[in-house]
């Protein structure tokens, strides 16, 4: 059983933020996410792509965001319960939330923040293809949660986004052979990944197909074979491994049955006060919320994340005020020595 002040459902960037700003706080957070790595929709389907209403920076790359979030949340030491998603949630009392996982895991917490972006992510499958499922976990996967899996392997990888890309360049140095399968000529990922993707097929280490779209997958036991449909001919290759990389699909999922008030796929919270949901000590930040000019961006999440936590340290301590000291005057307490190196840093900047 895992037990925890604040228990955040989705390690998007808000349910990473909040980690912070509860630390300030000294408020201790848990994350679930299904996911296999923190970091939500900007780690796993566009890492690379540019985002420019983040403040202080003109342009960052999605990858690069969580990276400095992880970094920024490291001193407060949270939990994370990863590749598992949330199921079920009970209030044991006035005090205490039970939320268990699709895996059994136990957690406990004193209030429950629900992060989950748009909602559990399912990937989106080739449904042309009648026997995917025959080999599923058999050769045909939707996320590449281990690279060392696909060591001296024959890949096939299919999609034209950022994940597709990006994959393929990185186990083009983990596969004895990896093919790229889009169905249309041009990409939609990153231009610094396409060109890198044209670079590696110039070298013989990346097979290109386009336009190109898989038909068939042939196997007994495990997937042996894929059958292409290339400019209207096909063509049979061999392969130990089929990743189609079309994306994930939002959804609610079990969120929908937690008894949370519903409104257009998205949970009600109450936004003049402290976005907590209809039942109290529950609450939901971040674009899974909706309330009277709502807007799913990233710097409205950290802001519903800053006040929501005001709100979670005024139920795990009733009756005591929390004087508000920004943090150029009372530093960053999560670990030995943090004020210290984020003051050097800036004095070193200055010089």
């Amino acid at each position: 059983m895992i037990i925890t002040d604040l228990l955040i459902i989705g390690a998007g960037p808000t349910g990473l933020f909040t980690v912070f700003e509860a630390g300030l706080l000294k408020i201790k957070c848990h994350i679930i996410d299904a996911l296999p790595q923190p970091g939500g929709q900007l780690a796993e389907l566009y890492p690379k792509k540019p985002i420019f209403d983040i403040p202080g920076y003109p342009a960052i790359n999605a990858g690069e965001l969580v990276d400095n979030l992880m970094d920024q949340i490291k001193q407060f030491q949270p939990g994370f319960t990863l590749s598992e998603t949330a199921v079920s949630l009970r209030k044991i009392d006035d005090d205490w939330f039970e939320v268990i996982t699709n895996k059994g895991t136990v957690h406990r917490a004193r209030a429950v923040a629900i992060a989950g972006g748009l909602g559990t992510f399912e990937p989106r499958k080739p449904d042309h293809l009648e026997n995917l499922s025959q080999f599923e976990e058999k050769g045909v996967e939707y996320f590449v949660k281990d690279p060392e899996h696909f060591r001296d392997k024959k890949v096939v990888i299919a999609g034209g986004g950022d994940s597709a890309l990006d994959w393929s360049i990185f186990l083009s140095n983990v596969a004895s052979e990896v093919t790229l399968i889009h169905r249309r000529n041009e990409f939609r990922g990153a231009l610094d990944s396409v060109e890198k993707v044209q670079a590696l097929k110039d070298q013989g280490k990346i097979n290109l197909m386009t336009p190109a779209e898989v038909r068939e997958l042939k196997g007994t036991n495990h997937l042996e074979e894929i059958t292409i449909e290339v400019n209207g001919e096909s063509q049979s290759l061999a392969t130990d491994f089929f990743i189609p990389l079309f994306g994930l699909t939002p959804k609610l999922g079990e969120l929908a049955n937690w008894g949370l008030e519903i409104e257009k796929n998205a949970i009600k919270v109450n936004n003049a006060l402290d976005y907590q949901t209809n039942i109290e000590g529950v609450y939901a930040i971040g674009d899974i919320n909706t309330y009277p000019g709502k807007l799913k961006l990233i710097l409205c999440g950290f802001h519903e994340a800053t006040l929501m936590c005001q709100s979670v340290y005024s139920r795990m301590n009733p009756g005591k005020k929390y004087v508000l000291k920004y943090t150029t005057v009372s530093g960053v307490d999560g670990f030995d020595g943090s004020r210290k190196e984020a003051e050097k840093a800036v004095v070193k900047k200055i010089d």
